[in-house]
């Protein structure tokens, strides 16, 4: 952009940007030359705290009104807090309609009602939970009418990049350009092909740019259009960009026929519905609380289940006359490996590693037992602890067959984004053994791009579940 002299106009954060180069010509990301000044970086951050704070003086302004400021009562205003945090609620929307949120505020604030009911009437438990949802709405009417006004100005907004330089893509550019109150600067495009003349942006690489664009020009917001190539080739740019700080959105194929999504779940740029990408899983305050997780479990469950080896490796040792423990190697991450414990099931295996099933003669009849229950696993849960593993994941393989699965299945190794485990989603679903390995991949892919605390508590209580059946169907 250039002033009337030629020179270098300021954009919206008050820094000198270069002048836009032809939009016919294709532009790579420059490598970055300066940082953001605290200013800048203040007026970045204030956006995504406006619905965290909105939120917080609803809740305090709530026990203020009621009068009640005691224990219960604050834990119940936190416990208010934490559930719309974990809901997605505090995501800065483009969108800043309010009454879409209205009915996930209503229940952020009911389900908390056990906290205050044993410590006060229900008359009062009830008048603070609807203060907390009639303040917590109020002031996220304020905040975004406030960010609305901030953005018309020029203020606290937000670059914006656009996947897809077509016909549509070019016409969620001119809308984010044209409608300032959605707080968005757009940048430009990336997609395939030859640039396009009539592009008001410049073109800013290919898809697979994605994460130099975005690290470069300090970009907030994408907005995934239809690019000129295929989705399958998105989806590996999407992945490989998770850990970036971007807010990515993805407009359906469908747009204009209504989908059985909440309207709380969507995001929205004039009347043209967005679905966000989850990134809780990729957190690292999800790993972290699955870490929590998987150490606590594990330490009940190993307690619990010591007799219970004690006793199989007295038997292992007496049967076999060798170790009770076996150890493999075995790819229980992205570029990580580990020694998985097990318990031995085999009286002579030649080539364990490059050999896919041990015949039925190589088990032992306590081996082919142990298997079928999926007890010679208990001893992973020392790898649990340890951090080689986790409780539920995609599980580990030997590297012999992870580099051969690698080359020869697609997806194959995006399981590996998250720690392997000892059930997953995969095993739950009946793909154990010798069982489709495309669809194991499948499975464990969605597991990690849907992960969240209950789905692995959904897991576990499936595998205890399956082996309680298992152990009755077998006594009959």
């Amino acid at each position: 952009m250039t002033g009337s002299n030629g020179q270098p106009e300021a954009d919206t954060d008050g820094l000198a940007v270069p002048a836009a180069p032809p939009a016919d010509r294709e532009v790579r990301p420059p490598r970055p030359r300066w940082r953001a000044p605290a200013a800048l970086r203040a007026g970045r951050v204030a956006p995504v705290l406006a619905m965290p704070l909105a939120d917080a003086c609803g809740l305090t302004a709530a026990i203020g009104v009621t009068g009640r400021l005691t224990l219960p009562s604050a834990a119940y205003a936190l416990a208010v807090f934490a559930i719309l945090a974990v809901t997605g609620q505090h995501r800065l929307r483009i969108c800043l309609r309010v009454a879409d949120q209205a009915g996930r505020i209503l229940a952020a604030t009911a389900l908390p009602l056990l906290i205050l009911l044993p410590w006060m009437p229900a008359g009062a438990a009830a008048r603070q939970a609807l203060w907390s949802a009639g303040l917590v709405f109020g002031f996220r009417v304020a905040a975004s009418a406030a960010l609305r006004a901030a953005h018309r100005g020029g203020l606290l907004t937000e670059p914006a990049l656009v996947v897809g330089a077509g016909t549509f893509g070019a016409h969620i550019g001119e809308l984010m350009r044209a409608h300032p109150e959605l707080g968005l600067r757009p940048r430009g495009y990336l997609d395939h092909g030859p640039p396009r003349r009539d592009l008001a942006l410049p073109r800013l690489g290919a898809p697979a740019d994605l994460p130099d664009v975005v690290a470069v020009h300090g970009i907030r917001r994408v907005i995934v259009c239809y690019a000129a190539c295929k989705d399958e080739d998105l989806v590996t740019v999407l992945r490989a960009s998770a850990p970036l700080r971007a807010d990515v959105c993805v407009v359906p194929r469908l747009y204009e026929v209504g989908a059985a999504v909440p309207r709380s779940c969507l995001d929205e740029i004039r009347g043209i519905p967005l679905i966000p990408l989850r990134r809780l899983g990729h957190a690292r305050a999800g790993l972290w609380l699955k870490r929590v997780f998987d150490v606590t479990v594990a330490a009940i469950l190993l307690i619990a289940a010591a007799p219970v080896l004690l006793v199989l490796g007295i038997a292992i040792r007496l049967r076999s006359g060798q170790t009770p423990l076996f150890r493999q190697a075995r790819v229980t991450g992205d570029g990580r490996g580990a020694a998985v414990l097990k318990l031995r099931t085999l009286s002579d295996h030649s080539d364990p590693d490059t050999s896919w099933a041990a015949s039925t003669g190589q088990c032992t009849a306590l081996g082919r037992w142990l298997r079928v229950t999926h007890l010679d696993e208990l001893p992973q849960l020392i790898n649990v602890l340890r951090g080689d593993m986790s409780l539920v994941g995609p599980r580990p393989e030997r590297p012999y067959f992870a580099e051969r699965f690698g080359r020869e299945i697609h997806r194959y190794n995006d399981r590996t984004r998250m720690p392997a485990g000892i059930t997953g989603w995969a095993q739950v679903h009946g793909l154990n053994g010798d069982t489709s390995i495309v669809e194991r991949a499948r499975f464990d892919n969605q597991y990690i791009e849907y992960w969240s605390p209950w789905l692995d508590v959904v897991i576990l209580a499936r595998t205890l579940a399956a082996l309680v059946m298992h152990q009755s169907e077998g006594e009959r």
